[in-house]
């Protein structure tokens, strides 16, 4: 077992996170990831209201008693959703770990550390990740470049920007995007991270909730298979390679504004390919990682398989390269 800050701060067995995907973060997968002792997380707006996130955080707790925790993404909008009433749905439920992303989570932390929970913001650059730190956060959860969904506008990859963080944070904090196995997890510790976030490898298990048709599009896929939409407007997003996503890229790529791709990109199409399995449907999102992914296993033997292996690798492989030191010369 490999205890680190972030393992002892949740209490937790394995230093993974599920972390937030909308329309995949559901009760059946959270409950399996912490069930194997790693951290599940329920996606907040997955919910379409407040009360059905209340009883789907009580539908979790009843296929788990392990920590688990709920996803609260907080993004600017014309309607935004009521935040308050799920911030309050989640506290009133007694979760005790939540993981923010997005804008600040300032507006929220009153509240939250009020009710004694413990909050993981997800950030994209290690200015964000201090300002996290300073605005009272207890973990951070970094994204580099290779994740899916948002990476931010620096384009700065793990290999940089773990080490980066672990100069400038002293809270813990894990690293996301690139992880799918036991040799991401020894690199992501070896960087100074206290862990490690996956989504798209969790995207690929028997209790994910999304087609299988999309699981088997991802396993197929390499890592070259992802584009990036909305750069022109700096709001970059890593999603699927698909006739979609390539028609936003084209149009703004030429010019085009957001109205030219708005119902390109309507969030109710992406719903529709994960739950019907037509993966030309809309744009979705998932990780360069999608290259390491190559089979479907349950979520328990992952993490099983992951944590052996990480095991094996310290104590033979890496341990192994290690030579006695050199005798002085005289």
């Amino acid at each position: 077992m490999f205890t680190t800050r972030f393992t002892q701060l949740l209490g937790i067995d394995h230093p993974i996170v599920q972390g937030g995907m909308q329309w995949v973060g559901r009760a059946e997968l959270a409950g399996a990831v912490s069930n194997a002792g790693a951290l599940g997380i329920i996606t907040g707006l997955t919910q379409p209201t407040p009360e059905a996130l209340v009883a789907e955080i009580a539908r979790c707790r009843s296929l788990t008693d392990r920590p688990f925790g709920v996803n609260l993404t907080i993004l600017p909008a014309i309607n935004p959703p009521p935040y308050a009433e799920y911030r309050q749905a989640i506290i009133e439920s007694g979760v005790k770990i939540v993981e923010t992303a997005g804008a600040n989570p300032v507006d929220h932390l009153p509240d939250f550390k009020a009710a004694g929970i413990t909050v993981v913001h997800k950030c994209t650059s290690v200015r964000h990740a201090v300002k996290a730190e300073k605005v009272g956060v207890d973990a951070v959860s970094i994204d580099g470049f290779e994740c899916a969904g948002h990476p931010g506008e620096d384009d700065i990859p793990g290999l940089v920007l773990i080490p980066r963080a672990a100069e400038e944070l002293t809270i813990p904090f894990i690293a996301s995007g690139g992880f799918a196995d036991a040799r991401g997890l020894v690199a992501a510790l070896a960087l100074g991270a206290d862990g490690v976030n996956m989504g798209t490898r969790f995207m690929c298990t028997q209790e994910s909730p999304i087609h299988d048709t999309v699981k088997q599009a991802i396993v197929a896929a390499s890592e070259l298979d992802t584009e990036l939409m909305f750069r022109p407007l700096r709001n970059t997003a890593r999603v699927a390679s698909n006739s979609v996503s390539r028609e936003v890229v084209q149009i703004l790529g030429a010019g085009g504004q957001f109205e030219d791709v708005r119902d390109l990109v309507a969030g109710a199409r992406g719903r529709t390919v994960y739950e019907r399995g037509d993966t030309e449907a809309g744009v979705w999102s998932v990780g360069m990682v999608q290259g390491l992914i190559h089979d479907v296993p349950t979520v328990g033997d992952l993490v099983e398989t992951i944590m052996r292996e990480a095991r094996e690798s310290v104590t033979g492989r890496l341990s192994g390269l290690l030579t006695q030191e050199p005798a002085a010369v005289r």
